[in-house]
């Protein structure tokens, strides 16, 4: 996908998140935030996915570890949700590790524990 695809479908995204944020405000589980923003995003009709497994391989070897994005957004955008009062740097390099692993560009870490969801919103890009 392209740019202006990724772009128009990170757009979207932090659309939804903000709808999300908004009727629910923070405070609460990032599993609540997560089946919520399933729902929104499917209601714009993308396709979306939860809980999607990040395949491990070490050596030529698949291992048999239990890693999964939180939702992936038209096979194409990684998104990982955290309710916390502060991210981390593990955070974000968790994103980062999980879309080097799917080969993916994007990724989007959003934390729904925050004031204004626009503070917790970031994207990150890898080029490839």
């Amino acid at each position: 996908m392209d740019r202006e695809g990724l772009n128009k479908i990170s757009g979207l995204i932090l659309d939804c998140s903000i709808e999300v944020h908004k009727n629910l405000g923070p405070g609460l589980l990032e599993s609540v935030y997560e089946i919520c923003l399933y729902k929104e995003l499917r209601n714009r009709n993308l396709f979306v996915e939860r809980q999607v497994p990040v395949p491990v391989i070490y050596k030529n070897e698949k291992l048999d570890v239990d890693f999964r994005v939180d939702l992936l957004v038209q096979n194409e955008v990684i998104v990982e949700l955290k309710a916390v009062e502060i991210l981390l740097p593990v955070h974000d390099a968790q994103l980062l590790t999980y879309m080097k692993l799917m080969n993916k560009r994007l990724g989007l870490l959003i934390n729904f524990n925050v004031p204004k969801l626009i503070d917790g919103f970031h994207r990150k890009v890898l080029n490839f």
